[in-house]
Order: C-alpha cells, then sequence, then structure tokens
C-alpha cells in the first residue's frame, strides 16, 4: 500500500470537514471493500477517516412507522433485528444471501451501498479500465462481459452494481440520509446510485464531503410478502447473475400495488416502475406476471457474452411475483 494518514473522526461534523479538508480522503468504517481495493492499488488515499466509533448504531422506529437505520449498524444487525424480520422480510433475505457471517459482522449498512463493482477488469490494472482511469478504456465491451450488465450501460462502463442489499433498499423506497457541509439532506434511494454515462468513475450522487448517516424505511404493510430471489453460479456467496426483490399488495385477486427491482444487471439496482404501473389493477395470475417481466426486458441490451440474463431474468420476475402473489417467502 501506499502511505497515509489515520485519524479518528470524534463526530460526524468533524468527519465532513476533514473530508473537506482533503479531498484524497476517504472514510472507514468496516472496510470489507474498502481494505480490498487499497491491497491492489484501486484505492490510494492520502488519509484514511475512521468512522466507526460515530453514534450511527441504532435501529430506531419512525413516527411514520418505519425504520430509521443508522449508516454504522452492521449488516447482521440488520438483517437479525425483529422488525425488520417482521416487516421487511426480503432485506433481512438480501442481505442473508449476500455475504458470509463474518463478513457481515463488520460491514455496514453505509459501507453497503458504497462498495464498488467487482467486474474483473475493474480489479486487474493491467488492463484499461474508465472506471478507474477515465478516458482510457472499457475493454469489458468487447472482453469477457458474462457477468456485466443489460440495462442502462454506456460504451464507457459495462459494469453492475455488487449488491443485494440494495435490491431490497430500491423495491422498498427507502431513503438515504446524508451530512455535508450544506448540512443534511435526503435523497430517494432510485436517485442515489448512478447509471455511467459518460462519467463511470462516479457510483452515486453523494457531493464531495458528504457522509452517510442512516437509511430510512418508510412504512410498507405489504413488504411482509415480499420475496428476494438471488440467481448465481453457486450457492456459497456468489455475486448475482440475476436478483430480483417484489412484493404484490393483492386484495380480491386484484393486484393493489407492486414493487420490483433487479440486481445483477445494471450499474445501480434496476427498479422497473413502468412494470409495476402495468400490474396495478391486473388479476394476480401467472399470465399478467409473465407479461410484467417481458416488458421489463424489453429495453435490454445484452452484450456478447450475457445474453442468457435476458431470459434468466424474465423466469426470475415471474417466479418472484407469484410466490408473493402466494404470500411465500425465498432466499
Amino acid at each position: 500500500m501506499n502511505k497515509f494518514s489515520y485519524i479518528r473522526a470524534t463526530s460526524v461534523n468533524d468527519a465532513v470537514q476533514r473530508a473537506m479538508a482533503d479531498q484524497q480522503a476517504l472514510f472507514i468504517a468496516g472496510g470489507t471493500n474498502l481494505v480490498d481495493r487499497m491491497k491492489v492499488f484501486l484505492d490510494q488515499p492520502s488519509q484514511l477517516i475512521d468512522i466507526s466509533r460515530l453514534q450511527m448504531r441504532r435501529i430506531q422506529e419512525t413516527t411514520a412507522g418505519g425504520l430509521r437505520i443508522g449508516a454504522l449498524v452492521s449488516n447482521t444487525a440488520v438483517a437479525d433485528h425483529p422488525t425488520v424480520r417482521r416487516n421487511y422480510p426480503l432485506l433481512s433475505r438480501a442481505i442473508l444471501s449476500g455475504a458470509s457471517q463474518q463478513i457481515r459482522n463488520v460491514a455496514s449498512v453505509g459501507g453497503n451501498l458504497l462498495q464498488r463493482t467487482r467486474c474483473p477488469y475493474y480489479y486487474d490494472t493491467a488492463f484499461p479500465c474508465n472506471k478507474r482511469q477515465p478516458g482510457s478504456g472499457c475493454p469489458a465491451v468487447t472482453g469477457m462481459n458474462r457477468m456485466h450488465a443489460i440495462f442502462g450501460a454506456s460504451e464507457q462502463c459495462v459494469a453492475v452494481h455488487p449488491s443485494d442489499m440494495c435490491v431490497a433498499l430500491a423495491a422498498l423506497d427507502a431513503v438515504v440520509e446524508v451530512e455535508g457541509t450544506n448540512g443534511r439532506r435526503q435523497i430517494p434511494f432510485t436517485e442515489f446510485h448512478r447509471l455511467p454515462g459518460d462519467t463511470p468513475q462516479r457510483d452515486t450522487t453523494l457531493e464531495p464531503g458528504e457522509l452517510i448517516t442512516a437509511v430510512v424505511l418508510p412504512p410498507v404493510p405489504f413488504a411482509q410478502s415480499g420475496v428476494y430471489l438471488k440467481l448465481r453460479d453457486r450457492a456459497s456467496y456468489s455475486f448475482a447473475l440475476v436478483s430480483v426483490a417484489a412484493m404484490v399488495n393483492i386484495a380480491a385477486d386484484s393486484i393493489i400495488e407492486a414493487r420490483l427491482a433487479l440486481g445483477g444487471v445494471a450499474h445501480k439496482p434496476w427498479r422497473s416502475q413502468e412494470a409495476e404501473t402495468f400490474l396495478r389493477g391486473k388479476p394476480a395470475n401467472a399470465e399478467i406476471f409473465q407479461e410484467a417481466a417481458d416488458m421489463v426486458l424489453q429495453a435490454a441490451q445484452p452484450l456478447v457474452d450475457n445474453g442468457f440474463k435476458v431470459e434468466l431474468a424474465k423466469r426470475a420476475i415471474r417466479r418472484s411475483l407469484i410466490l408473493s402473489a402466494k404470500g411465500e417467502s425465498l432466499a
């Protein structure tokens, strides 16, 4: 590793001010992804600002009936929390499918949101990568791209976002609380991560110096029927080829509301609001769910090696919606 300084922040404001004073500094909490990147010289910060002792480890009920989850709450604590398991079970299942117990015990909620792609070209500095060095090229476009994006990609980058937790949070309409030099603001989860466009080096809409302080879950009564389905090469904590977070609210065999988000297919969790609108008011049957799946995948632009994701995603969407409509769960 390159030399860097280390400082422990004493407050959120202290952390923000230090980050603003040194634009090459990085925040560190659990470090489960950041340290790996530093080991292979993807990140070479001038300073690490340790935020792990700040008071952001609480899970609290909100006055609206939802949950506010502090940015430093561990993935394990979220997955095991009784209110999460009861009211937002798909979030618990997504977390449990994402990493080993040891990693979940250390990884933080804020860090999960900020983890970077596992594209092999990004991690191998022998290759060019626009995410590492803008303007150098994206070899994945014509190279090995089996794991890469079928939605929202650009000529600059075809990488996918790796998080399971974030797919569930997108479906739940979560809100990210951040604090910066201009005070506190809230970012709707679907607006937190970015598509690559011409600036693939930017993963989020965070401004310089901003620190994630919490994730807020709104009350979603029908989230108890939520399903998280993850399809991967092996069951032992592999990243998703395709994943689906789905929820269906049904009354008298008619769909009142639906939520649908996909992982493993884009540079950010892919929320399909068009399909959600289509499903509203329709009968809850397999044929309608298949139509919704077909609608979602109409916009897919597969690469040479990942065309299989189109059919895989259709089947995963259909299955997830059927299971949710039946009130069944699946990790």
